[in-house]
């Protein structure tokens, strides 16, 4: 591994305290997401869209 450009001792990676972490922290952002793409819904900026024949509106799809 490269800091700064100079080469440094080897390391052992382990796992630590963001593995348990990771998936709450995922959970806050997307939260967070959802609820902007419900505002500018609100506010007609952003319209998604429809599916099926029943015109589902679709605004966002999440993947993990």
């Amino acid at each position: 591994m490269l800091v700064n450009g100079n080469p440094t001792e080897e390391f052992r990676s382990f796992r630590g305290l963001w593995d348990p972490l990771t998936p709450f922290l995922f959970l806050i952002v997307v939260e967070r997401l959802s609820g902007l793409v419900r505002q500018v819904v609100k506010e007609n900026v952003f319209y998604g869209v429809e599916i099926g024949r029943e015109h589902v509106q679709v605004h966002i799809l999440q993947f993990a």
